[in-house]
């Protein structure tokens, strides 16, 4: 029996790794904050230890005895202190990486982020060697960069087994934020149409994800030490987007057409306001948020093809299916 330990299970990548794992008659010990959440994946046959990724011997313990390690745990959030984004996506990385370097983990599979590319510019089919921008556009993507860097410097010094993703847009049942915010943006004043929806949108469905973590968790030597773009490698723009999840899921689309310079002034307001009072929660709009609809950023993902064997098996739309059926029942609308 192989065992696993998955990081951030009792969120949406996680809890989907754990109940894979599981299904594949993995022993699956399971970390996260939300103890409800946990007890369900205790009872699917994990065992759930809720520990603090900030306590460094607690992680390196959880580490003891396991043979893989999925690291999915990570504050991603548009905006939030510097500190925060520092402990849950730097230093916790950091203290999993121990855990595996001082129990002989078999491979580490680290959930990273494309975030790292975007710089409000255009740009189709970024590669993993393209340059990467000289500010990082935000914190989140500032901190998992350097978890990046770190794990990259625990391969060359220390032979960490380490294989990075960075998956696009993950979405699914149980999604908790992507559609969401846009459901719900839908029913108080309509979503924000940018530049009339023509951004392409990559995405990525859950199970593609898992897909790939399994093949960077298999996958020969070679692969250590590398990070790969995952998508659905099937961009397209905002606007059509919109239209087919909501047609799956029977609900009338409600939009709103603004101006980018606008949204951008706005944004940047909600974001001085919040820093200089300081406001608790997020803004309803940051610069960051308006750029990832607004600017076209797709990623090529011919290297996970070539060195992972990645194909992604379900396509956008099954995918928005598959999505609109778990909402609709979640929200007994059938």
């Amino acid at each position: 029996m192989k065992k696993a330990l998955v990081t951030g299970a009792t969120g949406f990548l996680g809890g989907h790794m754990t109940r894979r794992l599981l299904a594949q008659g993995w022993q699956v010990t399971a970390t996260g904050r939300n103890e409800q959440a946990g007890r369900q994946l205790a009872a699917a046959g994990a065992q759930f230890i809720p520990i603090e990724l900030s306590n460094r011997e607690q992680v390196i313990e959880v580490c003891r005895e396991q043979q893989y390690v999925f690291h999915c745990a990570a504050l991603s959030s548009p905006w939030g202190s510097y500190r925060d984004f520092l402990s849950s996506n730097v230093e916790a990385t950091r203290y999993v990486s121990d855990g595996c370097l001082r129990h002989g983990v078999q491979r580490l599979i680290h959930i990273s982020t494309p975030s790292i590319y975007f710089d409000y510019r255009t740009r189709y089919g970024i590669r993993e060697s393209d340059p990467l921008p000289r500010k990082p556009a935000n914190h989140y993507a500032a901190t998992k960069l350097m978890a990046e860097q770190l794990l990259q410097q625990a391969w060359q010094q220390q032979e960490l087994p380490v294989v990075m993703l960075r998956p696009r847009a993950i979405f699914g049942p149980m999604d908790q934020t992507l559609f969401p915010r846009l459901l719900e943006a839908n029913r108080k004043s309509g979503v924000p149409l940018l530049n009339g929806g023509q951004a392409e949108i990559d995405l990525t469905y859950v199970d593609n994800v898992l897909d790939a973590m399994l093949l960077a968790a298999f996958a020969p030597a070679g692969v250590l030490g590398q990070a790969y773009n995952i998508s659905n490698g099937e961009a397209m723009p905002f606007g059509m987007l919109l239209t087919r999840l909501f047609e799956q899921l029977g609900l009338p689309l409600r939009t709103r057409s603004i101006p980018v310079k606008a949204a951008y002034t706005a944004a940047g307001i909600l974001e001085t306001a919040y820093r200089l009072l300081p406001l608790s929660g997020e803004p309803l709009l940051t610069r960051y948020t308006v750029g990832s609809i607004a600017v076209p950023h797709t990623l090529d993902i011919q290297r996970a093809r070539e060195e992972l064997g990645y194909v992604p098996a379900v396509t956008v739309d099954e995918g928005l299916q598959r999505f609109a059926r778990w909402w609709r029942q979640e929200h007994h609308m059938e």
